[in-house]
């Protein structure tokens, strides 16, 4: 895919979502951070559905931690892998307090060293908390990325790679977020919606459905 084309395509998402942002609710970059612990092979819908209800008690790491383990498992008990997903958090509101001043640190080592926190949530937390132009790349990405021939790779690292290189400066900051959410609702996993879709003329997919 050419530059040209690529441009095109970011503008029409860009004029049809101009402040696109995460479906994750959060008031905080602490909250944001335990969303985006919790949402690892979960929906942002189950996610949020959980968080709502812990957030009420517990938003900060200190009061996390006041919740104790357990009372964390009895929030998220519902999101899967939640034993693992509420041990990383207590661990994770430990370090904040120890090492951090009970803020999340805008620093992706700092971030990365945190338990359960990888690359992807790292860049998470530094584009929609922080406003940095990072592309967390997710399986909706991937796919997207991918199929249209937009930034192919082999895994997520290439894809992010791909991405840092060929998006434009204007559009790094919110390009994460536009194509999660194409890749969510119109370019979906089993049967993409072609017909429907903003960008099917400048897509280089081979196999489009109606």
């Amino acid at each position: 895919m050419n530059k040209e084309k690529r441009i095109a395509i970011l503008t029409r998402l860009r004029d049809a979502n101009p402040k696109p942002t995460t479906e994750l609710e959060y008031s905080s970059p602490f909250e944001l951070l335990i969303a985006v612990l919790l949402s690892a092979q979960a929906t942002d819908v189950g996610v949020n559905k959980a968080t709502r209800k812990l957030y009420a008690v517990a938003n900060t790491p200190a009061a996390m931690l006041e919740l104790g383990l357990d009372g964390v498992k009895d929030y998220v008990k519902t999101i899967g892998l939640f034993n693992t997903k509420a041990e990383n958090i207590i661990k994770t509101c430990r370090i904040l307090l120890e090492q951090h001043g009970g803020e999340v640190p805008e620093n992706r080592e700092a971030l990365e060293a945190l338990p359960g926190v990888g690359r992807k949530t790292a860049n998470v937390v530094l584009n929609t908390a922080f406003g940095w132009p990072t592309i967390a790349v997710d399986t909706h990405i991937f796919r997207v990325s991918n199929r249209m021939n937009f930034a192919p790779g082999k895994n997520v690292d290439e894809v992010e790679q791909k991405l840092l290189k060929v998006v434009p400066g204007e559009f790094k900051l919110d390009v994460h977020h536009w194509l999660i959410l194409h890749g969510r609702y119109t370019c979906t996993a089993r049967k993409p919606k072609c017909g429907s879709c903003l960008v099917e003329d400048l897509c280089e997919f081979k196999d489009k459905t109606e």
